[in-house]
């Protein structure tokens, strides 16, 4: 056997690059509802190399994200040609593509808070998000609460369907896609999703595993709801108001792995070590710990959280009814708070 000393050099540091969102508009044709923008959106950005988030996590190969979300881009893209040819609508649209949604919802963050258009009378945001896998007739639509006329608007466009869909609704307007920057800026959401599957941010994410035809029929119900919103010749339904106080099941740590915790993470919060809370839930594990909006966590049991992949990380290595002791950093001061994780219903 043989011993020798090492001497290493190592060191980390930060860089920064351009990122670009692509924002089209379709005008309104009434001017008293200049203002009553409908946003329409979907991320363009996958993991390229894979790498960070990728889940072939030993491979190297390009990740073309077929489902996540190039089905989500073409979605856009196939919506405002519809709407676009649809003769008019009363209320104005905006379509964004948005960038770093995989980085932690930096585009549709920064656009929520630096928008292009005037969202102070904003009537709502629909986003697509992996809408490329329908199996069984079946979409989820996420953010049912954000709104008390989100039932009544979804059934009708669905209605118009020539094969209505199955719609399993969910009510939270939180989650780990780009509508929660919306929903956090008080903008009522609808997050359309068919559903995760293997080949989830591995680099087998192609397009042949896509259902073309499925695809359509999102198309159509999001080009439907997205009508009923804007006006086109039949009754335009009230301007929806968000709900207050809405607290159902938390969407933290990727797609509903892992067990239940509450906080709500700041997306867009890119200048902290860390993840930012932008919020917890009413109740939850979080809350009842102690933390509070504006925390910031850098350590989840023994595993250092330096961003919101750690922190995904972090809570997967969890079961519910564990004890964690949650390290967080308040006004300048670092704190253990110590929590009993909960299990996601």
């Amino acid at each position: 056997m043989q011993t020798f000393d090492v001497a290493a050099d190592a060191r980390a540091g930060r860089s920064a690059t351009v990122a670009t969102n692509v924002v089209g508009v379709l005008t309104g044709t009434d001017p008293a509802r200049a203002g009553e923008w409908i946003v329409i959106g979907a991320h363009f950005d996958h993991l390229g190399w894979g790498g960070a988030g990728s889940l072939d996590a030993a491979t190297r190969a390009i990740h073309n994200g077929a489902d996540d979300n190039a089905s989500g881009t073409a979605a856009l893209i196939e919506v405002a040609r519809a709407l676009a040819a649809s003769g008019g609508l009363a209320r104005p649209v905006v379509f964004v593509a948005f960038s770093g949604e995989e980085r932690g919802l930096l585009g549709s963050s920064w656009f929520a808070r630096h928008p292009t258009v005037d969202l102070g009378d904003a009537v709502a945001m629909l986003n697509m998000d992996m809408v490329g896998r329908l199996r069984d007739d079946r979409v989820t639509v996420f953010g049912e609460a954000t709104a008390e006329e989100w039932a009544a608007i979804l059934d009708a466009a669905n209605g118009t369907l020539d094969a209505p869909l199955a719609i399993s609704r969910v009510p939270d307007g939180f989650g780990p896609s780009d509508h929660s920057s919306f929903y956090g800026m008080g903008i009522p959401v609808q997050h359309f999703f068919t559903g995760t599957h293997s080949e989830y941010h591995r680099s087998v994410d192609d397009t042949e595993t896509l259902n073309g035809p499925g695809l359509d029929r999102v198309v159509a119900l999001v080009t439907a709801t997205a009508t009923e919103l804007a006006g086109s010749g039949r009754a335009t339904p009230a301007t929806v108001t968000a709900i207050e106080g809405v607290a159902p099941e938390a969407t933290e740590g990727g797609r509903g792995y892992g067990p239940y915790f509450g906080s709500i993470p700041d997306m867009g919060a890119a200048d902290v070590v860390g993840v930012r809370v932008s919020g917890v839930r009413e109740n939850s594990p979080a809350d009842r710990a102690g933390l509070v909006a504006g925390d910031v966590i850098v350590g989840f049991g023994d595993i250092e959280v330096a961003d919101l992949y750690a922190y995904t990380d972090a809570l997967r290595a969890f079961e519910p009814g564990d004890a964690v002791n949650i390290t967080v950093e308040r006004d300048g001061a670092r704190l253990i708070l110590q929590a009993v994780l909960g299990e996601r219903r």
